[in-house]
């Protein structure tokens, strides 16, 4: 459904009575930062789409080889993380530090579990910069000022948008804030983009009762889209091989089973 990215009211304050996507996707990956709600909610979702957990891993280990590619072949060194979701193991800093320890990386997201955790991201290395910003994916203006204070925009970024998009539920507008968002960053930038699907080659039906299971006991709402629709996103940058597709094949193994969630990097000409 998505993978587990929250841009839900700025000034939201933290409920533990209603389920929340950051806390349920940390659920379905095996980790403990979640409640009961979210455990009850997560097991409702999971029977109705048994799938959910297989494209939560698999959208998890997209991150890993996408930002292992960029930093390792394509020589990026800052990276803008928009809906960065509970810190897990693997984080896109310590992957990206790890290759070339001067990497800069700014986390995004505005849900407040997610805030009370962010001081777990700020541990990178000392070569390198590693920040967290609390900003709405709704609001692209605040999240480039915020980011310019640690990234250096007129040199290449990579934008992380992993599973965020299907939280603006509003196609052209989502469409637009991945045209500002890279309006804002210079030729050799990246697009990094995750994004569930219906379609039925992917096996994507089942998400459609499943959301909109969610969108009755669980916040914030939630879509998923045609991959015609998430393939207007890259509108105007090159996409890299092997173009859009399951983000589990993305650069994987050939046996590796298809998910209902597109995955795709591109670069901006």
């Amino acid at each position: 459904m998505s993978d587990g990215h929250t841009p839900s009211g700025g000034s939201a304050k933290l409920n533990t009575g209603v389920a929340h996507n950051a806390r349920v996707w940390n659920y379905w990956i095996g980790g403990k930062d979640n409640y009961e709600v979210d455990q009850q909610v997560g097991e409702h979702v999971a029977g109705m789409f048994p799938i959910i957990r297989d494209i939560a891993r698999a959208d998890r280990e997209f991150l890993g080889r996408a930002v292992r590619f960029l930093a390792e072949e394509r020589g990026v060194r800052q990276f803008l993380d928009i809906g960065t979701g509970l810190p897990t193991a693997e984080n896109t800093h310590e992957i990206a530090q790890r290759v070339a320890p001067d990497s800069r990386i700014v986390y995004v997201d505005n849900d407040p579990i997610v805030l009370v955790h962010a001081r777990t991201l700020l541990t990178g290395t000392r070569q390198g910069v590693t920040d967290y910003i609390d900003a709405d994916v709704h609001d692209p203006d605040a999240i480039l000022e915020r980011a310019a204070r640690t990234l250096d925009l007129t040199e290449p970024v990579a934008v992380m948008m992993l599973g965020i998009l299907n939280f603006v539920l509003d196609h052209d507008k989502a469409r637009e804030i991945v045209r500002r968002v890279l309006a804002a960053v210079p030729s050799g930038s990246h697009l990094v983009l995750t994004h569930p699907t219906f379609d039925s080659e992917l096996g994507g039906e089942g998400q459609i009762p499943a959301m909109k299971f969610w969108n009755e006991n669980a916040t914030p709402p939630i879509t998923a889209r045609s991959g015609e629709d998430i393939a207007a996103f890259f509108e105007g940058l090159e996409l890299l091989e092997p173009g859009m597709v399951s983000c589990s094949q993305w650069r994987a193994p050939d046996s590796a089973t298809p998910v209902p969630q597109y995955g795709a990097v591109a670069v901006k000409p």
